[in-house]
């Protein structure tokens, strides 16, 4: 189970509008990520800016990087996110099977 000093520390990253969008679309590039440059396009940030957001954001664990050729890539830790996941939903609903049900369908990808 996650601690709760860290995931303040990761909700508190996210407690960005660009950084939440850069998360967004990693999540959405999937285990091969994406690139600096196609961060920054996509997310309509300035270069310089994503860069220094991305390594903020592998400080606190929600991204990984890697070299291909001249190229940073960066991909969502999504076991990361599943733990952080899992602490906000800890003991989910109270017992209550329509909440349950109404979070799952939330969850669906």
């Amino acid at each position: 189970m996650m601690k709760t000093d860290t995931a303040v520390k990761i909700l508190s990253v996210l407690a960005h509008e660009g950084r939440l969008a850069l998360l967004q679309t990693l999540v959405q590039a999937g285990e091969q990520g994406a690139s600096v440059s196609s961060l920054a396009e996509t997310t309509g940030q300035n270069l310089k800016t994503v860069s220094a957001q991305l390594q903020g954001m592998a400080d606190a664990g929600l991204v990984h990087v890697r070299r291909a050729g001249k190229q940073m890539i960066y991909a969502a830790r999504y076991e990361t996110l599943g733990a952080l996941f899992g602490f906000i939903m800890h003991d989910c609903c109270g017992g209550h099977q329509d909440l349950l049900a109404t979070v799952r369908r939330a969850c669906t990808c």
